[in-house]
């Protein structure tokens, strides 16, 4: 295809819904993210490892979900429904929050608000895969990460106003996370079309022969993916680093704003670019921002290092997962590419898991330092990984 024809291609309508969908979804999530390591550290008691356990399972409940319904998705060929109870869920339970007395409470909601995402995860990604040509794929991808960091950004910040606002109650802030995923749902109803699929398989490849059918190259991103996860603990830790290092409850959130800043503001251009060069190379370097993001919150002695620390994991996160969502839309079959992504989570899901409870742990017995060191280390292995890749896979040209 022609240069002038790729400029002249668009993104659709419904990407561009879905990604206001996960702008409004991301703007309540983060309010409620923002402030619960602070409020099961502090009002609640729990400890590093605790938490870790806590966000380990969580997003690993995310991730694993994703494999089963991503196969639904397939076989009935239809995706919007899954995508309308994932965020349905995420809105149902945000009261649960603000009304918790105990971490079990907590737990639930968590664990309820995060199986929510894991039903409609590869359903959304897929169904962007159905309707975006395929030359402006990476800018799709990027876009609606992009617009879904802008919730993460303005999530926070309004958390940081209505604390200073209501000195201090948590409770009564959380409150306010409940509207935001009430709009996602209504822009779901109303703005999401998906295209009609002429085939149906009641068969799909969940069987050791079927998910080998989904070919090596597909099976060389999960490995690059799953090394990713080790190094990509939960951003909880950055919170809890920020909080060792003087901020206030108040402020703390400032953290996730940052990263979220520069998330947003490099994911859809290196979304784009990735369409005109090797998502292998852009992917690479911000494996290396990574490295760079850990070692910085490593050796920060002040807030001015934690948020140096933050933004360079904003930008890994441009640079990443993107990329990552566009290399598994290239490389699995399009009748199976729901169930692609969810295979894809779910290796992902296990290692994030490992990687968060090894990082509570660590920050338990040997401090913050060997956990941010640690997350360096399953980086650079990711980079070393990246040779496996066939060539031309991850290039969007």
């Amino acid at each position: 295809m022609s240069e002038s024809i790729k400029r002249r291609t668009r993104v659709p309508v419904s990407v561009w819904a879905l990604g206001f969908v996960s702008l409004f979804t991301d703007m309540g999530s983060e309010m409620v993210h923002s402030l619960l390591p602070v409020l099961l550290a502090g009002t609640l008691g729990a400890s590093a490892l605790t938490i870790g356990l806590i966000e380990g399972a969580a997003e690993s409940l995310v991730l694993i979900t994703k494999v089963f319904s991503g196969y639904i998705s397939d076989a009935f060929g239809k995706r919007k429904p899954l995508v309308l109870l994932g965020y349905g869920l995420a809105a149902a339970v945000k009261p649960l929050f603000p009304l918790a007395a105990s971490v079990d409470t907590i737990v639930a909601a968590r664990l309820i608000d995060r199986f929510g995402k894991g039903v409609r995860g590869a359903p959304r990604d897929a169904l962007i895969a159905d309707v975006t040509p395929q030359e402006v794929r990476g800018a799709a991808f990027g876009l609606r990460q992009s617009m879904d960091s802008i919730g993460a950004v303005v999530g926070p910040l309004l958390v940081v106003g209505l604390m200073a606002l209501f000195l201090g109650n948590i409770d009564t802030v959380l409150w306010f996370a409940v509207l935001p995923g009430v709009v996602a749902v209504a822009l779901i109803v109303f703005f999401v079309r998906e295209p009609e699929r002429a085939e149906r398989r009641a068969r799909l490849p969940i069987s050791r022969a079927g998910l080998a059918s989904l070919g090596r190259p597909f099976w060389m991103v999960v490995v690059v993916g799953g090394l990713l996860s080790l190094a990509r603990f939960s951003e909880a830790f950055l919170i809890l680093r920020g909080s060792q290092l003087g901020l206030s409850n108040t402020y703390v959130p400032l953290v996730l704003v940052i990263m979220s800043v520069v998330y947003t503001a490099s994911a859809w251009p290196v979304g784009a670019l990735s369409d005109r060069w090797s998502r292998r190379s852009l992917f690479a370097a911000g494996m290396i921002v990574l490295v760079l993001a850990d070692g910085v919150l490593a050796f920060a002695s002040g807030s001015l290092g934690v948020f140096i620390g933050a933004g360079l994991w904003g930008l890994h996160l441009g640079m990443t997962q993107g990329l990552l969502a566009a290399m598994i839309a290239d490389t699995t079959p399009v009748a199976w590419r729901g169930t692609g992504f969810g295979v894809f989570s779910l290796i992902s899901g296990v290692a994030l898991l490992i990687a968060s409870v090894a990082a509570g742990a660590l920050w338990d017995l040997h401090g913050s330092q060997t956990t941010f060191f640690t997350g360096a280390i399953f980086a650079l292995l990711a980079v070393c990984a990246l040779p496996l890749l066939k060539a031309g896979v991850g290039s969007g040209k």
